[in-house]
């Protein structure tokens, strides 16, 4: 594991929601932005760019019904970016750094989450921008042997947060 001090990751946050109750807002975006850092450190020193969006159900819904085929909203969907090496030379040249993809995190379906798995949301929403982080630099749980990786990475992450094991 690759773990350094400070991570050469931009962090992109767009805030798409329109209502935001007192008693559950998200993070903010420097919160944000510092575990996705230390989530991308921990795999990569390489410098990349990502973008964190969070959303309403009603949009996680839409985005899951047409990349995954679910007909709901989901906690966190992660979209790398694959198509740096169909762009122009001249478009590619213009991009002072890589672009890891997008992460999309449902606040409503991680508030009802964080309520049903008596956990903070603010632990949640860590876990699932380390979750996403680490999808988008190609880890999954497909079978076993990925899950048990991934949990494994996930969690040692969050610990460095002094957040508890999520699973």
């Amino acid at each position: 594991m690759i773990d350094h001090a400070v991570s050469d990751l931009q962090v992109d946050v767009q805030v798409a929601l329109t209502e935001i109750d007192e008693d559950s807002e998200p993070p903010s975006a420097a919160q944000l932005t510092r575990w996705a850092q230390r989530a991308y450190s921990a795999v990569s020193d390489q410098p990349a760019e990502v973008t964190i969006r969070l959303c309403e159900s009603e949009e996680s819904h839409s985005l899951n019904k047409a990349y995954r085929g679910f007909d709901k909203p989901t906690n966190v969907l992660s979209f790398p970016f694959e198509g740096m090496q169909d762009l122009p030379p001249e478009l590619a040249a213009e991009l002072s750094i890589p672009i890891l993809g997008d992460i999309v995190i449902c606040h409503p379906v991680l508030i009802n989450e964080a309520k049903n798995q008596q956990k903070s949301l603010s632990d949640h929403y860590a876990h699932m921008v380390t979750h996403g982080i680490l999808h988008l630099c190609g880890y999954d749980h497909q079978d076993d042997h990925g899950a048990d990786e991934m949990e494994t990475l996930e969690t040692r992450i969050l610990a460095q947060s002094h957040i508890a094991n999520p699973y």
